[in-house]
């Protein structure tokens, strides 16, 4: 694999063949935190998201998180869900990734090869929406690594799990 100095890849520069780590696997953890349950907590850095339970008690799960350049912070709210969601790249994905060699699709229909695999929840800020989004994935080798545009992005079975205790409305904290 190749990668900047900050361990940022291409999806294409990964591996198939890696598996991530047994850290990334979901599981119930300790988790002091004063947000309520339903809140979910993204630490980009360590590539988990938290589902907050309550009572120091959370579901863990491994992400895959935005490359160099794409990364953020905030705070957001889950606008709406969807279940095998259609993907639209935004137009400066296409041309960046034109540029890399890569055609991309102006919209593709939901499905296992889809960029945003089983479920996917739309995050928005005052009401719009980011572009940002929490889903699944066509490419589980990298869960753990900074791959994405910015979205964050789990197992599909992780992301069903966390797409079916997920309200509309619910806080979304990105470290």
């Amino acid at each position: 694999m190749q990668s900047n100095s900050a361990g940022s890849y291409y999806p294409d520069q990964v591996s198939k063949n890696r598996i991530a780590p047994f850290r990334y696997r979901r599981q119930r953890v300790d988790y002091e935190t004063k947000q309520k349950p339903g809140t979910i907590i993204i630490d980009t850095r360590k590539h988990y998201l938290y589902y907050v339970l309550g009572e120091g008690r959370a579901i863990r799960y491994g992400v895959g998180v935005g490359r160099d350049g794409f990364g953020w912070k905030g705070t957001v709210s889950v606008g709406r869900k969807a279940e095998w969601p259609a993907w639209v790249p935004p137009p400066e994905m296409i041309a960046r990734e034109r540029k890399r060699g890569r055609i991309l699709p102006a919209r593709m229909e939901g499905g296992p090869r889809n960029p945003l695999g089983a479920r996917a929840l739309y995050l928005y800020q005052g009401g719009r929406d980011t572009i940002y989004r929490i889903h699944g994935t066509s490419e589980p080798w990298t869960i753990g690594l900074n791959v994405s545009s910015g979205c964050i992005r789990l197992l599909n079975r992780d992301v069903i799990d966390l797409y079916n205790r997920t309200k509309v409305g619910a806080r979304v904290i990105v470290l």
